[in-house]
């Protein structure tokens, strides 16, 4: 049996203002955008190629707005994603080279915190 992680909430203060981030500055799919009613409301947001989306909105977590760290997406070519995020206006980091792969990092409007990795050659 396939156990698959398809959706990451993602506390924030404004979703207006998060779902134009994800959108127009990193990229993300606008899948849904739903008002239940004038307490509950749920966005949510896929990056392109992927499997999991994140869901952002009104009333669907108490955690406090930008205390989520450690996301995390894998890219084919960092150097293509970095020019990407700048392009499009996100406070991106320059380029950084690990052992274990070449990341850039940015948080949104409220300080959730991302990774964007380029998985290096595995070694034989």
């Amino acid at each position: 049996m396939d156990w698959k992680l398809e959706l990451v909430i993602l506390p924030v203060s404004d979703v207006d203002r998060a779902k134009a981030f994800y959108t127009d500055n990193v990229g993300f799919n606008a899948d849904h955008d739903q008002v239940v009613n004038e307490n509950l409301r749920f966005v949510q947001l896929t990056p392109r190629g992927s499997g999991c989306s994140i869901a952002l909105g009104k009333g669907i977590t108490t955690a406090r707005p930008g205390s989520v760290e450690g996301l995390q997406m894998v890219v084919a070519d960092i150097e293509e994603a970095h020019a990407e995020l700048l392009r499009r206006g996100a406070p991106v980091s320059d380029i950084e080279d690990l052992a274990w792969g070449r990341f850039v990092y940015f948080s949104d409007p409220d300080g959730n915190k991302w990774a964007v990795q380029q998985l290096l050659p595995r070694g034989e």
